[in-house]
């Protein structure tokens, strides 16, 4: 079996068939791979002899294995998701030789260079035609920080640096710092792993269409309009609220072509001009309307809303109520 720990972090593991006799390498094969990524079922392809290697550290939430097997199949079935019912995503990062993933009715054709995600809630297979080797990175889905509409979306999608897209940029940086972190020693290896994990985020961003998850915009949409009377509304506030990170919620604003703040400003400048065009408010002063509507600075009320609309609020409020 395994050598080492997988669950304690800095610490690696090591697994060979070379060692074991023919017959008896298959099992052992799933059994290790089963440790590492979760229940799955091994299928070798051929009669001769055959070899499978695999290592595997953990660094904090992600795990990093290098796996080299081949021919033969990997399947997670329904069985053996309702066995083991992990939920973490994967991401396979094709080294030498080819792979083809299958998962939610899409096949990712690997070659050296690509990646595809795949998730372990959900039945998949991996057929591999010859002996390869490729990169697994495991990591919890909230890492993501994905809808799971937008995570079925994304499976089975082979990414690489073709093209012009942030894939070129984002592939070929994930690459270098696996490679780097697999060169580190253990002591400095954790930093660089945060970093690795926070690319795959924005990898996988990019790739579910460059747009934030509609239910997710519009629950935040709709709760920061709900707020947008408390001046102590924040981009933190709203993050917490949603229980998002809050650079998630500064890539899902940026996105939109926006920002949390300039957004949150643009509704609160709405409602205030709304309300000084109001006939049955015409009583409340400038200040107090400001105030209303989140803005603690009648000054800097006044200056934003020239900026914005050309006129200051008194100009507008005269303009439409004839006064």
């Amino acid at each position: 079996m395994l050598t080492g720990s997988l669950t304690t972090p800095g610490q690696g593991a090591s697994f060979s068939v070379r060692s074991l006799a023919p017959g008896d390498r298959t099992a052992a094969w799933e059994r290790a791979l089963s440790e590492v990524f979760a229940g799955i079922e091994v299928a070798v392809e051929g009669d001769g002899p055959w070899a499978g290697e695999l290592t595997a550290e953990r660094l904090g939430a992600l795990q990093i294995a290098t796996e080299e097997f081949g021919p033969g199949t990997v399947l997670r079935s329904a069985r053996s998701v309702a066995a083991d019912p992990s939920t973490h995503i994967l991401v396979r990062l094709q080294l030498d030789g080819t792979a083809m993933l299958l998962q939610d009715g899409r096949v990712a054709e690997l070659r050296p260079g690509r990646l595809a995600f795949h998730d372990a809630r959900r039945p998949y297979r991996i057929v591999l035609p010859a002996r390869q080797r490729a990169r697994v990175l495991m990591m919890p889905r909230a890492l993501l920080r994905l809808e799971e509409g937008q995570l079925s979306a994304l499976t089975a999608t082979a990414v690489d640096d073709a093209g012009k897209g942030a894939a070129a940029l984002l592939v070929p940086l994930l690459r270098g710092l696996v490679d780097e972190i697999m060169r580190t020693p253990a002591t400095g290896r954790d930093h660089l792993a945060r970093i690795a994990a926070e690319t795959l985020a924005t990898l996988a961003l990019e790739q579910v269409g460059s747009r934030p998850a509609p239910a997710l915009w519009e629950r935040i949409t709709a709760s920061v309009q709900a707020r947008v009377q408390d001046p102590g509304l924040s981009p933190q506030s709203i993050a917490d609220q949603h229980g998002i990170s809050l650079r998630y919620l500064h890539r899902l604003f940026q996105l939109q072509g926006t920002t949390v703040n300039a957004w949150v400003r643009t509704r609160r400048l709405e409602s205030a001009r709304e309300e000084l065009a109001t006939a049955g408010a015409d009583h409340r002063s400038i200040a107090a309307v400001a105030a209303r509507w989140g803005f603690t600075n009648p000054s800097h009320f006044s200056r934003t809303f020239r900026e914005t609309y050309g006129m200051s609020p008194v100009q507008w409020r005269a303009a439409h109520l004839g006064t």
